[in-house]
């Protein structure tokens, strides 16, 4: 089945203006002017007047479900298709959590396996919160090398429910995942969900002054209390990447706020990305501070987000989109993603020109169009 997609003006995320999109199979053939390709069974969709993006990539999302602090009833629910589509979301890396023993990382993959199967394109963390890493094989080189998906290590540092390594241990981890990605031709990544207790990227600092690769070390929730962000920011000047997490808490008004900020500080846009935490779980308070039940992180806030930052700050639409599509694949390692090229992988959202989500193509597959959500998950229909 090939698509050709007439007469948007595309952001690849940089501005090309009003083009044609071709696509075919799992791939962009094309973008140019006034594409007429002769090929069998083609679907022309008209565009005018429209806005072509990058399908969006999400980094930071529980798959499975995440929770289950409270007891066996507050466990979230598994995501299903139709939510990251309503979004725009075209591609993911699914993780975990607290959970260790209902959450299992074989049970991660499948549903990995499950949404890849479903169309969209999905990677993994192995392991949850705990050190040592809970894996999938007997090694984390393993685990790198002879599974596709997995991309690198989820840890949790200074969060009252983590391991809390130290130092060498730290850097013992970060070593593993380095040669194994060596060898499976990755880069790997120690992916560190970040809690509000002090002494993170004081490990962080003290490994990269003995010489580590910066690149490998991955904060995640970097802007969910001021003296993280503080630090976050010190990080991503000496080099680092930081993610921010639309989902959940944030010390600013809202997570935009902490883009700004970060760029304002002098940090190198293509440093920052965002992600969700989507499906992880939302505590509600009254009003006495005391937890009167539990919701589900949506996985709606990157587009919100962003939105957010071309509206209320004035960014433009080909700066704020890539900390949602070319930032994320770019710090990931994963070239033909976040992007609308010749050779990439036919991902795409549609915009009307109030940036009104009105399409969304997933490995060159119509998924949403004109609005609705045409495909939906295996048990959705």
């Amino acid at each position: 089945m090939a698509l050709l997609i007439k007469n948007a003006r595309v952001f690849a995320p940089k501005d090309l203006g009003v083009k044609d999109v071709l696509m075919a199979g799992e791939q962009i053939l094309a973008v140019g002017e006034n594409l007429a390709p002769n090929l069998p069974d083609l679907e022309t969709i008209d565009a005018k007047g429209m806005i072509l993006t990058p399908g969006f990539f999400d980094q930071h999302i529980h798959v499975t479900g995440g929770g289950g602090e409270g007891g066996p009833a507050t466990r979230t629910p598994e995501i299903v298709l139709s939510e990251l589509i309503a979004c725009g979301t075209t591609s993911v890396v699914g993780v975990s959590g607290t959970d260790f023993t209902t959450r299992s990382i074989p049970n991660l993959l499948a549903k990995v396996r499950a949404l890849k199967a479903e169309g969209v394109s999905a990677w993994m963390y192995t392991s949850n919160y705990r050190c040592p890493p809970t894996l999938l094989t007997d090694s984390i080189g393993n685990d790198l090398f002879f599974v596709p998906e997995v991309l690198g290590v989820k840890i949790a540092l200074g969060d009252h429910r983590s391991s809390f390594p130290d130092t060498q241990t730290v850097m013992s981890i970060l070593a593993d995942i380095r040669v194994g990605a060596m060898l499976a031709g990755k880069i790997g990544f120690l992916h560190i969900h970040t809690g509000n207790i002090p002494g993170s990227f004081d490990i962080y600092k003290e490994i990269v002054g003995r010489g580590f690769p910066i690149r490998h070390i991955r904060p995640t929730h970097c802007g969910r209390i001021r003296h993280v962000f503080d630090s976050a920011v010190e990080f991503a000047l000496a080099g680092g990447w930081i993610d921010i997490t639309t989902g959940a808490s944030c010390c600013f008004d809202h997570p935009a706020r902490a883009v700004v900020e970060a760029l304002e500080a002098g940090v190198d846009p293509t440093h920052i990305t965002l992600s969700t935490d989507g499906h992880g779980s939302v505590p509600r308070f009254n009003e006495k501070g005391e937890m009167i039940g539990l919701g589900v992180g949506g996985v709606e806030g990157n587009l919100k987000e962003v939105k957010r930052l071309i509206a209320e700050f004035g960014m433009p639409i080909e700066k704020a989109i890539t900390f949602i599509s070319s930032n994320v694949a770019q710090a990931l390692g994963l070239p033909g993603q976040g992007v609308v090229e010749k050779g990439a992988c036919a991902n795409a959202c549609l915009f009307t020109e109030d940036l009104e989500l009105k399409g969304v193509v997933s490995r060159g597959r119509v998924m949403m169009r004109d609005g609705e959500i045409i495909v939906k998950g295996t048990f959705e229909y």
